[in-house]
C-alpha cells in the first residue's frame, strides 16, 4: 500500500492531534497520506461532527484509516462504497466493535500495516428499495421506526413473497451479521458472527410477550409493509440506513430489504477472534 486517506471524526480526535500524527508517521517511511477535509457549522467546542466532512477520496488510495467509534466507521463505508477500498479503524469512541484498534496500539498497528500483515474480510450489506425507486445500502442495518412519538406500528413482514407474520412494535431493525453488536443486540437480539452471511430481523420494543427475532438465509428477499393502525389509522414511520438518509413511510409503504452487491472491506491486523473481542466488550 501506497497511498491512504485518513477520516476522523474531529469530536474525538482534540486539534487532530492523533491525525497528524499518523499522517508524519506514514509520510517518513515513504507513503502518501492524506486527511479529509472539513466544512459545515462547528459546535460550541469548535469540533465538526463526521458527517460534516467533504470526503473526495483520490481515485488511487489503496486504505482508509477512520479515527472515531463506529458512526464514523459505518460513514467511511459509504464513502468507499464500490470503490474496493479496505478501511482501518482506529477506535476513538466507547465500544467500537468495528475499529480494529485501540489508541495506545496504534504504533504496533502502523509497524504491521507497513509490512502487510492484515487480512481483509469482506462484510455483507444490505439493500433498501421503497417504491421501486427510493433506495440505499448500510453496512449496519436498516432501521425503520416510528415517526410520532407514542404510536406503535403495525408491521406486515413477507419473506420471498410469502406472509410470515405481524408485529406490533415501536420499529423493525434488518440487520447485518456485522450490525447485530448495534442497534440489533440493544433491541435484545442475537449476537452473530461478523463473517456470516445472514438477515437478522429483532422488532422494536414489541407490544407482545412472545415476539422473538428471526434469522433469515442472506439470500432471502425481505418485504417490510407499513400496515394499519386501529380503525384503519394512518401510520407514519422512517426508514433509515446506517443511522443516515431517513426516508419517510407511511401505511401501506413497502420497503424491499435484500443483500447488497456491495460489500465492505474491513482491514483486520490481529490474530484475535470475534469472540475475544467481545468477551473484552462485554465485561
Amino acid at each position: 500500500m501506497k497511498h491512504f486517506f485518513i477520516i476522523t471524526n474531529q469530536s474525538k480526535d482534540e486539534n487532530l492531534r492523533l491525525t497528524e500524527y499518523i499522517r508524519a508517521y506514514l509520510e517518513k517511511h515513504g507513503k502518501k497520506c492524506d486527511i479529509a477535509e472539513y466544512q459545515g457549522n462547528a459546535d460550541k467546542n469548535g469540533t465538526l461532527d463526521a458527517r460534516d466532512y467533504v470526503c473526495s477520496i483520490p481515485e488511487d488510495v489503496d486504505c482508509c484509516i477512520v479515527l472515531g467509534g463506529d458512526g464514523t466507521m459505518l460513514q467511511a463505508s459509504h464513502n468507499v462504497l464500490g470503490r474496493d477500498i479496505p478501511i482501518l479503524g482506529v477506535n476513538l469512541g466507547t465500544l467500537g466493535y468495528l475499529a480494529e484498534i485501540e489508541k495506545s496500539g496504534i504504533d504496533d498497528a502502523l509497524k504491521q500495516l507497513l509490512n502487510e500483515h492484515y487480512v481483509i474480510e469482506n462484510r455483507m450489506m444490505l439493500r433498501g428499495v421503497m417504491q421501486g425507486d427510493i433506495h440505499d445500502e448500510a453496512l449496519n442495518d436498516i432501521v425503520i421506526a416510528r415517526k410520532e412519538s407514542l404510536q406503535v406500528i403495525s408491521f406486515n413482514i413477507y419473506v420471498n413473497g410469502m406472509f410470515l407474520n405481524n408485529y406490533h412494535a415501536d420499529g423493525m431493525i434488518i440487520s447485518t451479521p456485522t450490525g447485530s453488536t448495534g442497534y440489533n443486540m440493544s433491541a435484545g437480539g442475537p449476537i452473530v458472527e461478523p463473517g456470516a452471511q445472514m438477515i437478522l430481523l429483532t422488532p422494536i420494543c414489541p407490544h407482545t410477550l412472545t415476539t422473538r427475532s428471526i434469522v433469515l438465509s442472506a439470500d432471502d428477499i425481505v418485504t417490510i409493509e407499513i400496515a394499519a393502525g386501529r380503525d384503519d389509522a394512518v401510520l407514519r414511520a422512517e426508514a433509515s440506513f446506517d443511522g443516515r438518509n431517513g426516508i419517510e413511510m407511511k401505511t401501506g409503504d413497502r420497503i424491499e430489504v435484500t443483500r447488497s452487491r456491495q460489500t465492505t472491506q474491513i482491514l483486520k491486523l490481529s490474530q484475535v477472534s470475534f469472540l475475544e473481542v467481545l468477551h473484552r466488550k462485554l465485561v
